[in-house]
């Protein structure tokens, strides 16, 4: 047994071992900016009835049996000009009907320019959704290098994130 002994002795490794040790700071700060999204109303028209007879006039000339409506061709600032529909009952004494819609679409609007974190916004007749942005106010944000982060709150729409990771490995 003394002489297998020195054989285990030898037949032992020495151990080696790997220590990594990470430190990950990491602190962001943002304020939301102010924004605007609006669509336009386009312009329609309808007409529809019975018992009449519907008329365009454009100049001294009257067209029977034509409607109007919008005229894509002539534009003012986005919206088309109309042209007016004329009728008449076909049979008189009998009953009639008529129903006619329009709606007038919005103007295009000027470029709409943000003052002081809000924008002027232009009137138009379809959805507007607005974000007024953020104020910083005092927001500030404080990273130590032990791994201590200190957020002092801003306004509205202002918000803050600190993170540290710690990472030790031992092979």
């Amino acid at each position: 047994m003394k002489k297998l002994l020195p054989l285990l002795l030898l037949a032992t490794t020495p151990a080696f071992a790997d220590i990594k040790q990470e430190f990950v700071t990491s602190a962001q700060i943002s304020v939301d900016m102010p924004y605007v999204v609006t669509n336009k109303v386009g312009t329609t028209y309808s007409l529809s009835g019975n018992n009449i007879t519907p008329s365009v006039t454009v100049g001294d000339t009257t067209t029977s049996g034509k409607i109007g409506g919008i005229n894509v061709g002539s534009l003012s600032n986005g919206v088309p000009a109309m042209i007016q529909t004329d009728t008449s009952i076909t049979t008189a004494g009998s009953a009639f009907s008529k129903t006619e819609s329009v709606t007038m679409g919005d103007a295009t609007p000027s470029a709409v320019t943000p003052s002081s974190g809000i924008a002027a916004l232009p009137v138009l007749g379809g959805q507007t959704t607005v974000g007024s942005g953020g104020t910083a106010g005092n927001l500030a944000l404080t990273s130590l290098s032990s791994g201590i982060h200190t957020c002092t709150a801003g306004g509205s729409g202002s918000s803050c994130v600190a993170s540290t990771k710690v990472t030790i490995t031992i092979d």
